[in-house]
């Protein structure tokens, strides 16, 4: 029982830290303005919560181009950090490739699992809060996801079909990966 819940608590905190330093590494590679001067943008919640892992990366690790290498560093290491951590509770194996292995399968699994998340946001926001800031965000996210796949389906009108294929094929990957595991 007390193993269950330190891998509940440990998985909760590393999601949501290794989520934000991917979220992080998406909105650079959109370009996006994180605003650390403005008192209510996405900035002031992300860079507080993961300045503490990414700064000092950035000290050794630089981005190339518009990939943001110490936040997806970042993310892995605290993946990773969480599969030794976990195996060494349970008194699993000690070898290192089955810890690199897990956390980059765990680590896309947790990508794939946000842009989920992200589509049902998305989805939801369109019927609820037409022309909100934070719709606007989110459809920042998700629209370049999208675009590809409204070139190849027939436009049906006015229902938006593409967000169901998205969210389809990010099922099926993250099945794929969950069978790798």
């Amino acid at each position: 029982m007390l193993i269950q819940i330190t891998n509940l608590i440990l998985q909760v905190l590393v999601s949501i830290v290794a989520g934000a330093c991917l979220l992080r590494c998406y909105l650079q590679w959109l370009a996006f303005n994180l605003g650390s001067g403005q008192s209510k943008s996405i900035g002031s919640y992300l860079l507080p919560l993961t300045n503490w892992i990414i700064l000092p990366l950035r000290r050794v690790i630089p981005s190339m181009g518009r990939f943001d290498t110490s936040s997806f560093l970042a993310a892995y290491l605290l993946v990773l950090g969480k599969i030794i951590i976990q195996s060494l509770v349970i008194g699993m194996d000690l070898s290192i490739a089955p810890w690199l292995i897990n956390a980059a399968i765990d680590l896309l699994d947790l990508a794939l699992s946000g842009l989920v998340g992200l589509v049902f946001v998305s989805v939801i926001l369109t019927w609820i809060s037409s022309g909100s800031q934070i719709q606007y965000l989110v459809s920042l996210l998700v629209e370049p996801l999208l675009i590809p796949i409204r070139r190849v389906m027939p436009n049906i009108g006015a229902l938006d079909l593409s967000p169901l294929a998205l969210l389809l094929g990010l099922q099926i990957l993250q099945i794929v990966l969950n069978h790798l595991r």
